[in-house]
């Protein structure tokens, strides 16, 4: 009898990176230590044989656990309709950045149906949960960030309220990626942004932190910084 997903991912565990990612996701506990590397390789396995069965009968004990189902998502989702039906089912499972910008790397099949996964979007880019509201802004940032949607966008960021943490790091990080991809339009709204100092700050660093940025330009940026009342 075969080895089951579970027994594999302790195999693989490493402690050294065990503590290594814990000092990465504060508040998650149920670490265990496999590289990414590894977990997609035994997500590729797991997409040859009945992964459906696998994705309603797998547990969440351990982070990896939760990691794999993400990643079987993305890999073996074949139309647009399954692709969206796992992810809403997967969303809720999601409570650390990690998992959460893992998954929506992996739901490549966005690119080719940006209209429809756009309209899916909406009620999570207005939802009042942190990695809810998180998983929306990092799929803006990945497959968003186009002349056609950039407004859009804009408007969306820009119109987020929420405190959480991984909420404020998520829209400035998606802003700086506006700022290198298409920076006449992002620039223009920094201008007159209604964004959180927080958050408007930060991104400016973020955009000042890219190789992608000329010194001139970086230079300009800094400038904008704005101070507390």
């Amino acid at each position: 009898m075969g080895k089951t997903i579970k027994e594999q991912i302790l195999e693989l565990a490493e402690e050294d990176y065990r503590k290594f990612n814990a000092k990465l996701i504060p508040n998650i506990d149920n670490i265990v230590g496999v590289r990414l590397p590894a977990l997609r390789k035994i997500a590729k396995r797991i997409t040859r044989t009945d992964w459906r069965a696998y994705l309603a009968e797998t547990e969440d004990d351990y982070f990896e656990e939760t990691m794999l189902q993400g990643m079987v998502i993305g890999y073996a989702a074949k139309d647009i309709d399954e692709m969206l039906k796992y992810t809403a089912q997967f969303v809720p499972k999601i409570n650390n950045w990690s998992v959460c910008d893992s998954f929506c790397v992996g739901l490549k099949l966005t690119k080719s149906h940006l209209d429809e996964v756009w309209t899916f979007l909406q009620p999570y880019l207005h939802s009042d949960q942190e990695y809810e509201l998180r998983f929306g802004v990092v799929m803006l940032l990945e497959y968003y960030v186009l002349e056609e949607y950039i407004d859009r966008v804009l408007q969306i960021l820009d119109g987020i309220r929420h405190e959480g943490y991984y909420v404020k790091m998520a829209v400035a990080w998606a802003i700086s990626i506006c700022f290198i991809k298409l920076p006449e339009p992002t620039m223009a709204y920094l201008q007159h942004s209604s964004l959180d100092l927080f958050t408007y700050n930060k991104a400016l660093q973020k955009i000042t932190e890219s190789y992608r940025i000329a010194p001139a330009t970086k230079q300009i940026i800094r400038g904008m910084k704005r101070k507390a009342d």
